[in-house]
């Protein structure tokens, strides 16, 4: 009986999750995202092309590998179309190798309306959404009044339709919001309403499942199956900095929620971090720079965000949080991204504790969002040179002091890393 294996963000998302995906996939029968929705884009480049998945398993440019939608995932039927379409007509054709869980929730139009509105009530404590109605679709989950892909093949389906988006036209008008007042990619809300249905009607041309029987039938059968998360732990809903956290829950324990698989079921967890650290949107980052090497963090590792391109926030590595992530998930196997961003660097701090209420802790507390926590640094000789030979013909080695910042990461942490990126590139890796 095989495992599923896998692979969780341990930062607060943008780790490169999709490029170790892309990578890992050769070795799987099954990718499934299980988790999330269209707030998160995983970014894979390759000969020169750039894509990036909202919804879509990383597992889509493997053609032997099937690729799973699971239950835990909302999905908002026109962004699913588009990322569809566009695969297509790079060549990639999803028509037999993508399958949705009939239990996965939908997002509807008025959703995205909703999440506009509650962020223009809050003003200055807004959460920073992404604006795609992930919070209000998994509002209406646990309120257990949520339209499910299911539901699309039911006859009444548009009257459930109606019934839901009349509700959530009385919570937009209580807060005091025009729904004329937003644009959902570029359109009306009643434009974009019409070519959501249309893609409700593509998306019938795909296989609806039981995935959970599905992903526990390919384990009894010894295939490999591999679990891919969204996000990052540090925005999980019950561990992350609430409130500026994601809706779903995002370490392992999500997976097995999201997929329909026990716990004794899981393999390797795979943790994915950036050599350093980033943040988008509102919320506590304890080890944010407001200098000269924040922005050069920023420019050269591109960091914009996938789905929105705003400009993320950027910092030194946080080994506490690194470390809680770690022990959240249980993970066995730790992959370090981004390392070429750092390659001009002479020195790098690194942040190993924090000054908190006249003290100095290595946990993160519960009122993290609340005080301040002043990060305590330690400091380690940068590399200061290019990893790897830009025509990749030599084998590429580990520059000497970046082998140190690995091992010293590895020391503190406690998990051993394994895999080294230092370009976008999907080639571009070193194995340890």
């Amino acid at each position: 009986m095989a495992k599923l294996d896998l692979l969780l963000g341990l930062q607060w998302g943008d780790e490169g999750k999709g490029k170790v995906v892309d990578a890992l996939t050769p070795k799987y029968d099954m990718v499934c995202r299980f988790q999330g929705g269209p707030n998160a884009g995983h970014t894979i480049e390759f000969d020169g092309k750039k894509f990036v998945l909202h919804t879509i398993p990383s597992g889509a440019f493997n053609d032997k590998c099937i690729n799973v939608i699971g239950n835990g995932v909302i999905i908002d039927a026109k962004i699913l179309k588009d990322e569809i379409d566009g695969l297509a007509a790079a060549g990639i054709d999803l028509t037999q190798r993508l399958m949705i869980s009939n239990k996965a929730h939908l997002i509807l139009p008025t959703h995205r309306v909703l999440d506009a509105a509650n962020e223009k009530a809050l003003g200055k404590m807004k959460i920073g959404s992404t604006l795609k109605g992930i919070g209000p679709t998994y509002t209406d989950k646990t309120a257990r009044r949520g339209l499910r892909i299911g539901d699309i093949m039911m006859s009444d389906f548009k009257i459930r339709y109606e019934n839901i988006k009349a509700k959530h036209y009385q919570q937009i008008r209580d807060l005091d919001f025009d729904i004329n007042e937003v644009r959902l990619d570029g359109m009306s809300f009643a434009d974009y309403e019409k070519v959501w249905f249309d893609a409700v009607d593509f998306l019938k041309t795909f296989r609806f499942v039981e995935s959970e029987y599905l992903i526990n039938k390919y384990l009894d059968e010894g295939k490999s199956v591999l679990a891919e998360g969204a996000q990052g732990s540090m925005l999980d809903v019950d561990f992350g900095s609430y409130p500026f956290v994601t809706s779903s829950s995002v370490i392992a324990a999500g997976a097995c929620s999201g997929l329909g698989v026990a716990p004794g079921r899981i393999g390797k967890v795979y943790g994915i971090f950036k050599a350093y650290c980033t943040r988008v949107g509102t919320g506590p980052f304890p080890t944010e720079l407001f200098d000269t090497t924040g922005e050069m963090l920023r420019a050269n590792g591109h960091e914009f965000g996938a789905t929105t391109g705003r400009p993320r926030r950027t910092g030194w590595l946080d080994i506490p949080a690194l470390k809680y992530a770690c022990m959240l998930s249980g993970v066995t196997d730790l992959m370090m991204m981004k390392s070429d961003v750092m390659d001009e660097l002479q020195e790098i701090k690194v942040c190993m504790g924090y000054e908190y209420k006249g003290q100095v802790i290595d946990y993160l507390p519960y009122d993290a969002c609340t005080e301040t926590l002043k990060p305590v640094y330690t400091t380690i000789k940068g590399w200061n040179c290019k990893i790897g030979d830009s025509d990749r013909k030599t084998e590429v080695r580990i520059p000497e002091k970046l082998e140190e910042y690995i091992r010293f990461i590895e020391e503190k942490v406690g998990v051993p890393i394994k895999f080294v990126s230092y370009s976008p590139d999907r080639n571009d890796n070193i194995l340890r």
